[in-house]
């Protein structure tokens, strides 16, 4: 068995939240919520200094603690800010999330640890300098009904469009990076398999990980982690069921035919290496950067009035909501101060 750290890769709304959970629930594997740590501080790392130096790894420790605190999935134990300067090695940004990691999974009494911020995608390079046998799951799902599936989402863009640049992009990176690596080190994971045949697709993943299938990992819904991911968020709200085997090709229904063809697109060759057929004629790819001002304009402001739409939804209906407004402020002050070279 292996006690290398797993990470879910991939784009929101691909169902790393049900394999986050389906994960956790093994007896060796501490898969807990993210903070999004590398993405809210990668833009910004390199403001704080050399972190060799306890000057700037200090605080930079002392800001991410600012964002835990104001984590919108609180986790079950304060971490310790000493101990995270002290196990952080190297000393880098990536270093001080491990430790972060490293404490949940002491906290856990498990074996190994995970992490499914998706984002990560971004970080593969710095994961490998510490941890150079990691193991990423590349969770791949419909670029049609990840854009069905956003549009409700206070977590991802509103608009297809935009939804379907961003899969493109973290996609064609998750192709890159198993080319570079292997499949002993990169896992091509769909979401349509794992909801459809997920005592297989688990199974798979298990033997992928080195580990051994237990069958309370599809019995994830049960735990107390899941039940409480269920309630703190709507967009949440069915990893404390059952897995739904019939969530896919929901955009047959959820988009109109303009939106599709905009997914199909700008994803469409894409979507054809990754084994999705197309509904529509095939047509040329197009990007927002291509189109007219006027088409980038109506994008941008449908997007922004159906962010209004689900801000007020979330609003009404989301445990979390203050939570999640006040780690947007938290990190939108950090990043402003840093970025003019300010100390908090």
């Amino acid at each position: 068995m292996s006690d290398s750290p797993i990470f879910i890769i991939g784009t929101e709304r691909s169902g790393s939240n049900l394999l986050r959970l389906i994960l956790n629930a093994h007896s060796r594997i501490s898969v807990p919520h993210p903070p999004h740590i590398m993405n809210y501080f990668g833009p910004i790392a390199d403001r704080y200094g050399d972190l060799h130096e306890a000057s700037a790894l200090e605080p930079l420790v002392d800001d991410i603690m600012k964002l835990m605190n104001v984590h919108i999935y609180p986790w079950e134990f304060a971490v310790d800010r000493e101990q995270v300067i002290a196990d952080t090695n190297p000393r880098t940004l990536y270093g001080v999330v491990a430790a972060i990691y490293e404490q949940h999974q002491r906290h856990d009494g498990k074996a190994r640890w995970g992490c499914k911020s998706t984002f990560m995608i971004h970080h593969v390079d710095a994961v490998l300098e510490r941890n150079p046998d990691a193991r990423f799951v590349w969770l791949i799902r419909d670029p049609r009904d990840v854009a069905v599936s956003s549009r409700k989402s206070v977590f991802s863009p509103f608009h297809p469009a935009l939804t379907a640049e961003l899969w493109l992009d973290q996609q064609a990176e998750g192709l890159a990076l198993m080319e570079k690596l292997g499949e002993q080190r990169v896992l091509r994971l769909h979401y349509e398999s794992l909801t459809q045949e997920a005592e297989e697709s688990v199974r798979k993943v298990c033997d992928f990980l080195d580990e051994t299938f237990e069958p309370g990992m599809l019995r994830f819904f049960e735990t107390k982690d899941a039940q409480k991911s269920a309630r703190l968020s709507k967009s949440w709200e069915n990893t404390g069921s059952p897995i739904l085997t019939n969530n896919s090709r929901k955009y047959l229904s959820g988009l109109s035919q303009n939106e599709i063809r905009w997914v199909e697109c700008i994803t469409g060759e894409l979507m054809d290496r990754l084994g999705y057929e197309r509904e529509l004629p095939v047509e040329s790819g197009v990007s927002l950067e291509r189109s007219s001002i006027w088409t980038r304009w109506k994008v941008r402001i449908q997007n922004m009035l159906w962010n209004m739409g689900v801000e007020w939804d979330s609003l009404r209906g989301d445990s979390n909501h203050w939570r999640r407004w006040a780690r947007g402020s938290t990190v939108a002050l950090i990043q402003t101060k840093r970025q003019w070279g300010r100390k908090l």
